[in-house]
């Protein structure tokens, strides 16, 4: 009666991969379905390196190609509007507006609404 055995042994030494290998094991570890152990297994290489080429394929060492860049934000201070106050009753043709640091200002209806904003933009500085 003679009993056969198998040794599945890994390759030993140092081995070599192409960059199409490498994505090829991402593909098969970060895919759909994919499974990193199962990846690391079928393909015989350790996990570490599999995370390796996982980082080094996100920021664009692994291909060469540079990654798509972030959306970058950008920082908006927002103050409030100035108010407007109602006229006096009195005089139907001037308008009163309070700015947030407290200057208020009356004008005449009929100012130029852009001479009123330069004026306005001034004033709030």
């Amino acid at each position: 009666m003679t009993t056969r055995i198998e040794v599945a042994a890994r390759v030993s030494g140092r081995r070599y991969w192409t960059v199409e290998q490498k994505l090829a094991v991402l593909r098969d570890a970060f895919g759909p379905d994919g499974s990193v152990r199962d990846a690391c297994e079928r393909h015989e290489v350790g996990s570490g390196q599999v995370y390796t080429w996982r980082r080094q394929a996100l920021t664009g060492e692994l291909t060469g190609r540079a990654p798509r860049q972030a959306p970058a934000f950008a920082e908006v201070e927002v103050t409030p509007a100035p108010v407007l106050l109602p006229a006096p009753a009195s005089s139907s043709d001037q308008i009163g507006i309070e700015l947030p640091s407290g200057i208020r200002l009356t004008v005449g209806s009929g100012i130029d609404a852009d001479a009123l904003g330069r004026i306005v933009a001034a004033l709030h500085r």
